[in-house]
């Protein structure tokens, strides 16, 4: 688990839609697992976010007009059952039983992150990048979330925290700092 902690508008989110392959750079390179991101086709990009990239985002960006369980099988059926019965497993491993079958506005803050942690997880993705996942919710929630970030980085997967809270920095093996446009150990 690596942390990236900065500011608000030092580029965390940025770099973490780099290695995602959401944005491009302007000058550079960039590379997952060897393999070279900013070299890929609109359509390379896609399979390689669909098979080895799971976002969680500040704000969830759930589907509102779907339940939890449609937003989360969503993302699953693009690759088929075993990932249909994978989710399943998240909700059920990440206690959202209860919210599953309800429509986001009607789920606290703690809910919806969680139901968009098992969207990106439900993938099973190699590298999950987390932009500020804790930023909407209360100390309770954003614990939770926390604590279930670290266990999938104690598992066989990669987790960048894009954050500006030293307490969630310091559950990461390695912090970076984002300052004046620089990246620094």
């Amino acid at each position: 688990m690596v942390a990236i902690l900065g500011r608000s508008g030092s580029g965390k989110s940025t770099l973490l839609n780099l290695l995602g392959g959401i944005d491009r750079p302007d000058a550079g390179t960039v590379e997952v697992a060897g393999l070279p991101v900013h070299e890929l086709s609109e359509r390379r990009l896609t399979d390689f976010r669909r098979r080895h990239v799971g976002f969680v985002f500040q704000f969830f960006h759930l589907i509102p007009e779907l339940t939890g369980e449609e937003n989360v099988l969503m993302a699953a059926r693009l690759t088929g059952a075993a990932s249909v019965r994978h989710g399943h497993e998240l909700l059920d491993r990440l206690a959202l039983n209860g919210a599953a079958q309800r429509l986001p506005h009607t789920l606290s803050g703690g809910e919806q992150q969680r139901i968009a942690i098992a969207r990106a997880l439900v993938n099973q993705p190699s590298l999950i990048l987390a932009d500020e996942p804790t930023g909407n919710l209360d100390r309770a929630a954003g614990a939770a979330v926390l604590d279930t970030l670290r266990g999938i980085a104690d598992g066989d997967r990669a987790v960048v925290l894009a954050t500006h809270d030293r307490d969630a920095a310091a559950l990461a093996d390695r912090v970076l700092t984002v300052a004046d446009g620089r990246l620094r150990e």
